[in-house]
């Protein structure tokens, strides 16, 4: 990194100040946050590092928020941003107006997307890129004759956004309680249950099945389903092989829409560019954001196959009633176009794959070592393992110990930033470094952990 000069204490104060005075941080306790302030207040990035205004130095093994994906201080992206905003800063792309940046990332992202998904809409984020697809579903339906089918189906541990129709997708308690007032026509399935899915009605979760819950609702009244390649902000759930064929049978089956959320899975996470890939599936909506740009800019994107496209405009003689200010906007495509090329030329997405055995044996060195560490899992480099009480029958800790929490204030402590998840009572401690991320530093990474779980076993047992 640059060896800029650190902030005196007294401005380090006076910012610390300012940030509770002013700033509502989204996501965040904000009694603790009028109680002591930020937390970390960031000044510059490189690579997987993040420095602080003390010059302290950290592994930012979140990527940020699961999309740094190509790392931090990339200057291409801020020249490519500086050319664009001299040339054509932005421009609406209402009324069928257009650029070139927006084109040319739409030809882009049709040669890397799989199957026929070759249209794109473009929007400011994730939740608004979900939001997206579930008017465009139900759209289609209502313009196909079919007014009815306008339930979306989720997976519990689901997460799809914060916008109130995203939420209401989304199948963590906290984010639809936040604010009463879910959106309608909205069911959760259990994740994962193959079985179900192929009609086992003897399994016990058949009803909350994908399958069973479609038999209970009606066909004609489902637009869609939507799911993660892997769950993310859940808890890093990654699907058993064969269950995402299932679900694209069952949605064939049945005259459903597919939606995969690859908001954070998109662009390199899983090893693959796109979390479907895994499984060679193509669904008929696709949801994209974060990766798009590594988070320089603000960028989502919805992919729907050109025969959605096609037969949206073969029964419609209306405008299209959606778009956003900021849809298709000229520098963030210029933006998008030069992280994907990075991504390209460095053969990121091949390194996530390679690195992905390498963030795997750190695991299980782990949980050789500490038998409170348990059902560690990766896909690429987005991964977690499990806090537990009793690791042979699976107890887990009691919910006043806060032991996921406990840990990663001791990573904290050691310069590493990771994420608890303890929704439900787990004690998930989940993960996504920059997809630029080394052996060195994987093994750096896990020697943290080694080191962490050591200080708060001493604090628990």
């Amino acid at each position: 990194m640059n060896q800029l000069k650190v902030m005196d204490e007294k401005e380090i104060k006076r910012l610390e100040e300012l940030d509770k005075k002013y700033f509502l941080h989204p996501t965040s306790s904000l009694k603790q946050h009028q109680e002591k302030g930020p937390k970390f207040i960031f000044t510059e990035g490189n690579g997987v590092y993040l420095k602080d205004v003390h010059g302290d130095q950290y592994i930012d093994a979140l990527a940020s928020l699961w999309n740094v994906n190509i790392g931090h201080g990339r200057k291409e992206l801020g020249e490519v941003a500086s050319q664009q905003m001299g040339k054509l800063a932005y421009s609406s792309a209402f009324n069928n107006l257009s650029h070139e940046p927006v084109i040319r990332l739409s030809e882009k992202l049709a040669s890397l997307t799989p199957g026929d998904l070759n249209v794109f809409f473009y929007t400011s984020g994730g939740s608004e890129s979900n939001d997206t697809a579930f008017k465009l579903v139900r759209h289609y339906w209502k313009l196909k004759g079919l007014p009815e089918k306008k339930k979306i189906i989720g997976l519990e541990r689901g997460y799809h956004g914060v916008t109130v129709a995203a939420s209401s997708a989304t199948a963590i308690r906290q984010f639809q309680e936040m604010a009463p007032g879910k959106a309608p026509d909205f069911l959760h399935a259990v994740p994962h249950k193959t079985n179900c899915e192929l009609g086992d009605k003897n399994d016990p979760d058949y009803a909350r099945s994908l399958r069973g819950i479609i038999e209970r609702e009606g066909a004609e009244t489902i637009a869609a389903v939507i799911m993660e390649p892997v769950q993310g902000a859940g808890g890093i759930h990654i699907a058993p092989e064969g269950y995402f064929e299932a679900v694209r049978q069952l949605c064939d089956e049945y005259g459903i829409l597919m939606i995969a959320d690859e908001v954070i899975c998109g662009f390199g996470r899983t090893g693959q560019m796109f979390g479907v890939d895994n499984w060679n599936v193509v669904p008929d909506v696709m949801s994209m954001a974060k990766g798009i740009t590594s988070g320089y800019i603000q960028l989502g994107a919805v992919g729907i196959t050109e025969r959605l496209r096609d037969d949206l405009a073969n029964v419609s003689n209306d405008v299209l009633f959606h778009g956003f200010t900021y849809s298709g906007h000229p520098t963030a495509c210029a933006v998008a176009l030069k992280n994907i090329d990075i991504l390209e030329k460095e053969n990121l997405v091949e390194h996530t794959k390679q690195m992905e055995s390498v963030l795997a044996k750190g695991f299980n060195y782990l949980e050789e070592k500490h038998s409170i560490v348990a059902k560690s899992r990766a896909k690429g480099l987005l991964g977690a393992f499990e806090l537990l009480a009793d690791r042979e029958n699976g107890i887990q800790f009691s919910p006043d110990k806060t032991v996921a929490p406990l840990l990663v204030e001791q990573c904290f402590k050691r310069k590493l930033i990771v994420r608890p998840v303890t929704y439900g009572g787990t004690n998930i401690i989940a993960m996504s470094p920059p997809l630029v991320m080394t052996k060195e530093e994987i093994e750096t990474m896990i020697a943290i952990f080694d080191e962490a779980i050591k200080a708060v076993k001493k604090t628990i047992l």
